[in-house]
């Protein structure tokens, strides 16, 4: 199969809330944060533990011709999720993406043909594993006219016509805001809906690929809308140049628009090819950003070195109905 990497002129486009640095000046930005690389720090090194468990939850993945975001952007958290958690983050719609983030190592270029049979496959495997809490995200389709959203919609209902028990989180693109695209994800009901923020207003355009702040923002508020009852998620990564008052604006721009549970980890380069670490947060400044959000009212809040998106999904969510309850 030919993949097409897409030219970068692909990625510019114009916003009427936000003008777009040039590639010039994004190279710019690159070149000054590679200047100094820093040295991982202790709390940053992981032990790996690769027992039989999940070598089984790996082949049944490759089995099954799917794939994981665990494994695509390198989670330092793998192993702890499919050994102990019976936690996976699922990829659907192929691994190649339309747009190129440049934080993340997930390949960019001309997707292929949506497979119809994936939602089936990826539900099977669901109940082969065991799985506790699946996360299901995506790579952006920004050649499909929903941008994904029925294909998502068909791998949650699938996932639900197996009986299995088992949560459903979906992390999804902002599909551009498209309302027809919403509501087909608002109808078929997940438990958590997230979409990722990522960074602080000032560095989306240096960091996300056609995505915007406000745009991400109004994704969020437009679920919550759809499905008042709906768990809305977000995470953002730390360590790419925002500082704490920065952060903490996000998290009050988050709350605005509907966020009930929030993830703050560290930004690691997955390869030489992104983006380079300009500051490693320290637990203890994690720590007061978490005691900072709670705070403020959200309902959960991951703050950590090495926290994911999906990092104890499971256990969070579980935790959040509880106490509903």
């Amino acid at each position: 199969m030919l993949h097409f990497i897409l030219p970068d002129k692909y990625y510019q486009k114009s916003s009427k809330n936000q003008d777009w640095l040039d590639l010039d000046c994004k190279s710019r930005y690159v070149k000054s944060m590679s200047d100094s690389i820093l040295r991982k720090p202790e709390w940053l090194k992981i032990k790996v533990n690769t027992n039989k468990n999940y070598q089984s939850v790996r082949r049944s993945i490759q089995e099954g011709g799917l794939h994981t975001v665990c494994q695509e952007a390198k989670c330092p958290n793998l192993h702890e999720c499919w050994n102990e958690h019976k936690t996976a983050t699922f990829m659907i719609l192929g691994d190649t993406c339309t747009r190129r983030c440049r934080f993340c190592s997930v390949k960019t270029g001309m997707p292929e043909e949506v497979d119809p049979l994936e939602p089936v496959r990826l539900a099977k495997t669901i109940v082969d594993m065991g799985v506790r809490h699946a996360v299901i995200t995506m790579v952006d389709r920004d050649d499909l006219k929903d941008g994904g959203a029925a294909a998502m919609a068909a791998t949650v209902k699938a996932i639900r016509r197996t009986k299995h028990p088992v949560s459903i989180e979906i992390l999804t693109g902002d599909f551009m805001a498209k309302e027809e695209s919403l509501d087909i994800i608002a109808e078929s009901k997940p438990d958590i809906f997230s979409h990722n923020l990522e960074t602080v207003r000032r560095l989306t355009p240096l960091i996300r690929s056609r995505s915007e702040y406000d745009r991400s923002l109004k994704v969020l508020k437009m679920y919550k809308e759809r499905d008042p009852k709906a768990v809305v998620k977000s995470s953002l990564m730390l360590g790419l140049g925002e500082t704490k008052e920065e952060v903490i604006e996000a998290l009050d721009d988050l709350l605005a628009h509907g966020v009930q549970m929030v993830n703050l980890g560290q930004y690691l380069q997955p390869t030489k090819q992104q983006i380079p670490v300009k500051k490693y947060w320290s637990p203890e400044e994690f720590q007061e950003l978490k005691e900072i959000a709670l705070a403020k009212g959200f309902r959960h809040c991951e703050a950590g070195p090495l926290v994911r998106s999906s990092y104890h999904a499971g256990e969070s969510f579980d935790k959040l109905r509880s106490h509903q309850h």
